[in-house]
């Protein structure tokens, strides 16, 4: 059974159609070998073209510009021009993303401006719904954006959140892609059921992001936020982005109005006029060194078609449980992503007790690169640009020896 799916691996290596995207990264271990890099859903790997283009930023921008940068290079621009970017990748036009701050900065900015969205058309909404399952931070929040707009937070399961909403309802808080287990939740059918009952969605999209087709102007979605260090390799602590519909842009009340967001920034008026459009989200003075590098990690994006990743991703992810299937021990681990495809993000987590850590740990040490969630889950990220199928058999291969067969 092995030689047959060594076989199988390397012919649809050979098929790939986004084969020649793997050069584009770094994927050396430190002793300079090649590992199985399976943790893109939690830090993308290393763009090859991003080093060259830090140092220029760094010497030449930064060093000899120094100040002209702001508008010689385009630094003022770049949280618009980064943010029309990733829109491409999230299904946005332009002029609806800005790049900037952290996904839970973004998060807050979000969940308080719904509710004061709903609060300015006058019909009591005091109810911040949020998915049960969902990244603790959201939770954390929520929770503070509710004491500070005197609203109430109601968890329910993300499936169920489209019935849970209401006429008290003011915003709903929704991961499009669970963290834990890799389930793919109903976006377009979610935000029509919210915005039916009166209230705007919220859509956390750390790891729907570059990793499958999101569909925002398709499906009419309020507002969105992301990181960008998972599937769109921007780096450790990459900028976050923000998105907000256009139509609601005008009614956009951010809750931590900065010098940057206003409508003249140099003007340093003691009253605060926000911005039009994209920049109305911004707060402070970007990160410029990090949000460049965001720049040019998104490069290797300018051919790449969405629809091939999310082909790509779903035969990777059946390839793998597959491969596990065929070489671990019956018993041993049991799958909590979903089966359907329709259901499915792009990663496979395993439920493997009692000893996940351990497993894990070894797991790497023989250069196979996963990752743990307490209490007993083996998550495996597949991010199709530079993941091969030979990639997924080995991991499950290796997985196999760990767990004794």
């Amino acid at each position: 059974m092995s030689d047959a799916l060594t076989a199988r691996a390397a012919a649809l290596d050979a098929a790939d159609p986004l084969r020649g995207k793997r050069a584009e990264f770094v994927l050396e271990g430190a002793s300079g070998a090649e590992v199985v890099y399976l943790d893109g859903n939690s830090l993308g790997a290393l763009p090859r073209a991003v080093p060259a283009r830090v140092a220029d930023v760094v010497a030449r921008e930064w060093g000899r510009l120094r100040i002209r940068s702001w508008t010689e290079s385009g630094w003022w621009t770049a949280p618009e021009r980064v943010g029309d970017r990733i829109g491409r990748l999230v299904g946005a036009a332009p002029g609806q993303i800005v790049a900037g701050d952290s996904t839970s900065v973004n998060v807050f900015k979000a969940v308080v401006a719904a509710i004061r969205l709903a609060r300015q058309d006058g019909d009591g909404r005091d109810e911040v719904l949020v998915d049960a399952s969902t990244f603790p931070t959201d939770g954390y929040l929520a929770r503070s954006a509710a004491r500070m707009t005197g609203a109430r937070v109601v968890a329910a399961d993300a499936a169920d959140i489209a019935g849970a909403a209401g006429p008290r309802t003011a915003v709903a808080l929704v991961n499009h892609v669970d963290y834990r287990t890799g389930r793919l939740n109903d976006l377009p059918g979610t935000t029509a059921a919210v915005q039916a009952a009166g209230a705007c969605v919220v859509w956390d999209l750390c790891h729907s992001a570059g990793a499958l087709p999101v569909g925002l102007d398709a499906h009419g979605v309020d507002l969105a936020v992301g990181c960008t260090y998972k599937y769109l390799n921007g780096g450790p602590g990459s900028p976050a982005f923000l998105h907000v519909r256009r139509d609601l842009q005008p009614r956009f009340d951010s809750p931590l109005p900065g010098w940057n967001s206003h409508a003249d920034p140099f003007g340093m008026s003691p009253d605060y006029t926000p911005a039009d459009g994209a920049p109305r989200g911004r707060v402070g003075t970007p990160e410029i060194l990090s949000l460049l590098a965001l720049d040019a990690a998104l490069d290797v994006w300018d051919d790449v078609d969405l629809a091939a990743v999310r082909a790509k991703s779903l035969a990777l992810t059946d390839f793998f449980l597959r491969c596990v299937r065929a070489y671990v021990p019956a018993g041993r681990t049991e799958p909590l992503t979903p089966a359907a495809h329709h259901e499915r993000g792009s990663q496979v987590s395993l439920r493997c007790a009692p000893d996940a850590r351990a497993v894990m740990a070894e797991l790497l040490r023989r250069d196979v690169v996963g990752d743990f969630r307490p209490p007993d889950v083996l998550r495996f990220g597949f991010t199709p640009l530079y993941t091969r199928f030979a990639d997924a058999e080995r991991a499950a291969r290796v997985l196999a020896g760990v767990l004794g067969r």
